[in-house]
């Protein structure tokens, strides 16, 4: 029953767990997606947040930010939900649950930075905030629209000839992803990046990258 259909490019699946219609798997392609997502998350609960250096320009000045341990513990937690919004969403099976946990992941990345005391990475956060609840409708009506015009969200069901999957569907996914924080739109959380408490704001490049890589694997086997 739970045999993904061939072909496809991220072979057989090596494991799976039921919650109902929804099932979780693990496949070759996917285990490598979840390894990196465990690795950064267990370097987000384990690690302390490095100090970050300024420069003073045309000197030879510098000064050492330190990380209040009230936005250390708020870092740490926003990585960690993060982490394991990123874990679920490279394993899931189900298409709908995907999208939420990509809108999860936009959320979490937002959460990282929305203690940091500096005007520049709260306006920045702030324009990526409304990026991502954009690209939410895409994402979210990709979903309608495979639901709509197959009657599946499952993609036990998705992966096969059988089901045709509309190519405006398709798109309108990947565009959603996007809108969270690939690129062409990364520059709009550029200032983000340069807020202090590494490694947790390393999380965001991470799960975006991660998602983005579930979903091409998700439209080339649909």
């Amino acid at each position: 029953m739970y045999n993904l259909p061939s072909p496809q490019i991220e072979g057989d699946a090596l494991a799976h767990i039921p919650f109902g219609d929804i099932v979780y798997y693990i496949s070759p392609y996917t285990l490598v997606l979840f390894i990196f997502a465990l690795v950064f998350t267990c370097l987000a609960i384990l690690s302390k947040p490095e100090k970050q250096v300024d420069i003073a320009f045309g000197g030879d000045a510098f000064y050492t930010k330190v990380i209040p341990e009230k936005q250390m513990r708020f870092q740490r937690f926003m990585a960690i939900s993060c982490g394991l919004a990123a874990m679920a969403g490279v394993t899931t099976g189900d298409i709908f649950n995907f999208t939420l946990l990509t809108a999860m992941v936009g959320i979490c990345n937002i959460g990282i930075v929305a203690s940091v005391k500096n005007k520049h990475v709260l306006d920045n956060a702030y324009e990526y905030g409304i990026l991502a609840m954009i690209a939410t409708l895409p994402l979210f009506g990709g979903a309608a629209i495979i639901l709509a015009t197959t009657g599946a969200l499952s993609m036990w069901e998705l992966f096969t000839a059988a089901v045709t999957v509309p190519v405006i569907a398709k798109g309108l996914l990947v565009i959603g992803v996007i809108g969270e924080g690939m690129a062409p739109v990364y520059v709009a959380k550029a200032e983000i990046t340069r807020a202090p408490g590494a490694p947790y704001v390393l999380m965001i490049h991470v799960s975006s990258l991660l998602m983005f890589l579930r979903v091409i694997e998700i439209i080339i086997s649909m």
